[in-house]
């Protein structure tokens, strides 16, 4: 019985939690998952949105039968009467 260290305990202090964050810090971390997430969103999304307008634009004029370049002369012929109108 000489191995047992008989004597006052120690007192074990328990851990200590965080301390909870305040209304306003709360709301600045939202705010900042907020704006990162919409970061990601817009690097995935504005790629996709321009890809779809040139495909739009694209399949519009295949639709039509004609090229940009060729509609583009025609509304220069359009400009050059009209100025010779005035």
């Amino acid at each position: 019985m000489n191995d047992l260290h008989e004597g006052p305990l120690t007192s074990v202090s328990s851990p200590v939690a965080p301390p909870k964050p305040s209304r306003r810090d709360e709301r600045r971390m939202r705010r900042k998952r907020r704006r990162r997430g919409e970061e990601i969103l817009g690097w995935i999304l504005v790629p996709i949105i321009l890809f779809g307008i040139y495909w739009g634009v694209t399949a519009g004029f295949e639709f039509l039968g004609t090229t940009p370049g060729t509609v583009w002369d025609q509304l220069m012929q359009v400009k050059a009467m009209m100025e010779k109108r005035s």
